[in-house]
């Protein structure tokens, strides 16, 4: 080939990127059903200042910004986002969710999606809010809509046409990774939506939504009710030395981390203060209380509306169990939030004084047809080919690590371990928190979070290749950084029931002296 003939060839192959970056404004006239296209900028700088809170995204790769709202209903307002490679799109979709009761639009996210090839998306629900807040909802039902199941549903669709429109063809696969409400958006999706991506990871989901309020409900009134049962933030280095005391060897290795929690038999009764109150030490309403935060909360008859926490970690319960003081940590913030403006319809409504079975069932009735992503027939989602991943803190001080096993379980239960082996994988992660975090290796894929060892995206590229090369997932690679991204530990994470091992010799932070036998 000579070389003229080579450069026009090579500005053929060129052309196609050439032609999107002219083109992205012509997708202000892409019609869409209740879609309102706003604005189509080409952000060629690598920069994107997010608008609202004016966090800088530098070294990004020129990309199509595409932002729009979507009214489904009267009341809707929903802010969504469309952001496409320019050029080296990997010809994939990757949609990101939300936290707490959303209100924002997950820019972090999006941003590393599109480092990776990624055509990405997000929304904010169809409210502007911080993730505590749920003052939007209170008289607004479409609203509760939007943010229970319809903006992650409907964004999916519009941004498929977008990703149509811009390229000239469609994404060849569809996956979704997001965690905590993003984690329920995401079960909601396989649920309702099988349809809408080829992939899901789902992350300390908050599926059960007025279960998991409803309990924490539960266990406030049995804990705050008494301001001598409430136990100071400063307490919780002497209850986590007990727990490790007691239970973190059960692996074969003392490292600060029970990898086990379900083998763990940790009494909270020998921490009681034999003389004075001090914080290395807890009185009998404290010992109590601890029982309760372990056992999770119930009902009036006994029955456990949620399940608890696991032992371990309690120095991470700080912000959302303990707070400041009574009544201030963010899971009370949620509990209330949540009861005022979602359940009760009373901006004045007491957590503390509600009848508790009469708050489930009220919570119920008002809520879970929107919220609560529970149902255990994923056969549409399994039927289609689709593959779903589902992963949680063992130390999750937010959302319980049992109800993710609570619900693998209905899973299997409702369709058949075989069948459910076909689609779907639990991945618990020792000494993890709420997403990531925690004394624990707690990067191994999730939300573009690289590994250190094995594929980059540990669980998101095991995802991607069963979706497109049929291939299971197995053990994956977890780390563990240091603050200036020095690698600490790597650790192998398992495929539930399995538990990782020490194989008894061999550096303890390297992930190839554990094994991952069958229970």
């Amino acid at each position: 080939m000579s070389c003229r003939r080579s450069a026009a060839f090579l500005g053929l192959l060129l052309l196609p990127a050439l032609v999107h970056a002219a083109d992205c404004g012509s997708l202000r006239g892409v019609k869409l059903p209740t879609t309102t296209i706003t604005a189509v900028t080409r952000v060629a700088s690598g920069t994107f200042e997010e608008p609202i809170s004016d966090k800088m995204h530098t070294g990004l790769p020129a990309f199509c910004r595409v932002t729009g709202i979507l009214r489904p209903s009267a009341d809707s307002e929903i802010r969504f986002e469309v952001w496409l490679p320019e050029s080296d799109w990997n010809g994939r979709f990757l949609g990101v969710g939300n936290g707490g009761f959303a209100g924002q639009i997950g820019y972090d996210e999006m941003a590393g999606n599109i480092e990776r090839g990624f055509a990405t998306a997000g929304s904010d629900t169809g409210h502007q809010a911080d993730g505590v807040d749920a003052s939007w909802a209170f008289g607004h039902p479409e609203k509760v809509k939007d943010f229970g199941w319809r903006a992650v549903h409907l964004t999916a669709e519009r941004a498929k046409s977008i990703i149509d429109a811009y390229y000239g063809k469609p994404a060849s696969k569809a996956y979704f990774d997001s965690c905590s409400d993003g984690g329920r958006e995401a079960l909601m999706e396989a649920q309702r939506f099988p349809g809408d991506y080829d992939g899901i990871l789902a992350g300390a989901p908050a599926n059960a939504w007025t279960h998991l309020l409803t309990g924490g409900l539960a266990e406030q009134q049995e804990t705050m009710a008494d301001p001598r049962a409430y136990v100071s933030d400063l307490k919780l280095p002497a209850i986590q030395r007990a727990a490790l005391a007691a239970c973190d060897a059960e692996d074969g290795v003392r490292d600060g981390i029970i990898s086990n929690p379900e083998k763990c038999h940790f009494d909270p009764n020998v921490l009681l203060c034999k003389g004075h109150d001090s914080v290395d030490c807890l009185t009998q309403p404290q010992v109590d209380s601890l029982r309760v935060f372990y056992r999770g909360g119930t009902d009036s008859s006994g029955s456990i509306i949620f399940p608890g926490f696991t032992p371990g970690d309690e120095k991470g319960w700080r912000d959302w169990v303990m707070g400041p003081g009574p009544g201030g940590s963010a899971g009370s913030l949620f509990v209330r939030n949540y009861f005022r403006y979602m359940v009760t319809g009373d901006p004045k409504a007491d957590i503390l004084t509600l009848d508790r079975d009469a708050a489930l069932s009220q919570a119920a009735a008002k809520t879970a047809a929107d919220l609560d992503a529970t149902n255990p027939d994923l056969s549409r989602f399994a039927e289609r080919g689709d593959k779903l991943i589902v992963y949680h803190g063992w130390n999750d001080p937010a959302i319980s690590p049992w109800s993710s096993i609570d619900y693998y379980t209905a899973v299997e239960k409702k369709m058949g371990h075989a069948q459910t082996a076909s689609f779907l994988r639990l991945y618990m992660a020792p000494g993890v928190e709420h997403c990531t975090g925690g004394p624990g290796p707690g990067a191994f894929g999730q939300l573009g979070l690289p590994t250190a060892k094995g594929p980059k995206y540990g669980l998101f590229d095991a995802l991607v290749g069963w979706v497109e090369k049929g291939a299971p997932p197995g053990t994956v690679d977890a780390t563990k950084y240091s603050a200036d991204h020095k690698v600490l530990m790597t650790r192998p994470l398992c495929a539930y029931p399995e538990v990782a091992k020490y194989r008894g010799s061999g550096d303890t932070n390297d992930a190839a002296n554990f094994t991952c036998p069958k229970p």
